[in-house]
């Protein structure tokens, strides 16, 4: 039976309104995370994982006790944790690969959960009611790729889509756009960052080139390791830095109108790094190798 909720399996065939209809408590579960207050997480003990990005860690690790992922409007985050263990996982998932990503998301966590007591308890949030019904979709596809696995996994969160919605000036918006999880307790919250360091051009720039999700951390050795990516030099970069902020929202947001106000400066940055950064092989990854990090006891990340 593998994806279940409060024991009882899930039927992913069922539109999702029906779900909700026979799992009622998935609802309220819902309803409980979007009336909490946002969380506001500084560096110290934190790693941000941007889209197209996954992290995975354990309750032992002395570095690292938050995970967290923001800036999603069709986009969902992912959790996936082993109550056994302790492995926590947390993705930023598009939709541009989902059957990989679940598959690397599972693998992740069981690569850490040498335990057999426990159950893996997985917690999905982010989309909203777009127009183009690109959560919609991903939701389905989430539900339908953890199903297809053959591991028991419990659906404690679903607080997508419909669920995340709100209206705002006759514009639907998500209701939360980050969470974070604290790994040492499984708790997951409403949040914000004021950290998306290290490399945040870099890694968005990988994203915006085509880039498929990445593993970026390792918990044994507590290092976050970006890279070694490469790219072809970006197509009509100039025409794209000349075009004003609605535009390039528009070419490169799947939901324009929804967009956090400092996205706009996210993208134009990543775009700068592209045209400074034609070939990145040799400049930023000398000799092929990861830009590895470590944190510092102040929260901040020192290139090792």
């Amino acid at each position: 039976m593998p994806l279940l909720i409060d024991s009882r399996r899930l039927d992913v065939s069922h539109p999702i309104a029906r779900i909700l209809q026979l799992h009622p408590q998935i609802k309220e579960r819902a309803k409980e995370l979007t009336s909490q207050p946002v969380q506001v997480f500084g560096p110290k003990g934190f790693l941000y994982v941007q889209q197209r990005e996954l992290a995975v860690t354990t309750p032992n690790d002395s570095s690292i006790s938050v995970l967290g992922s923001e800036d999603a409007t069709t986009c969902h985050i992912v959790v996936l944790r082993h109550t056994g263990s302790g492995a926590t996982c947390l993705a930023h998932c598009d939709g541009s690969d989902t059957e990989k990503e679940v598959a690397d998301i599972i693998e992740a966590v069981k690569s850490l959960s040498k335990t057999t007591e426990g159950r893996l308890e997985l917690h999905l949030v982010g989309g909203f009611i777009d127009e183009r019904r690109l959560s919609q979709q991903l939701s389905r596809q989430l539900l339908k790729t953890f199903d297809s696995h053959s591991e028991d996994i419990h659906l404690v969160t679903f607080c997508v889509t419909d669920l995340n919605d709100r209206i705002d000036d006759g514009i639907h918006l998500p209701v939360i756009y980050g969470i974070a999880v604290n790994v040492k307790t499984g708790e997951i919250c409403k949040a914000k960052f004021q950290d998306h360091q290290p490399d945040e051009d870099l890694r968005s720039a990988y994203i915006l080139a085509g880039g498929n999700m990445v593993n970026i951390y390792d918990p044994k050795a507590e290092q976050l390791n970006i890279g070694p990516y490469s790219w072809t030099p970006f197509p009509n970069i100039d025409f794209w830095l000349e075009q004003e902020d609605e535009q390039i929202l528009v070419c490169f947001s799947t939901s324009p109108a929804a967009e956090p106000p400092h996205v706009i400066h996210h993208l134009r940055s990543a775009l700068t790094f592209l045209k400074d950064n034609p070939y990145p092989n040799t400049a930023l990854f000398p000799n092929g190798k990861p830009r590895s990090y470590k944190k510092k006891d102040d929260g901040q990340w020192q290139r090792v």
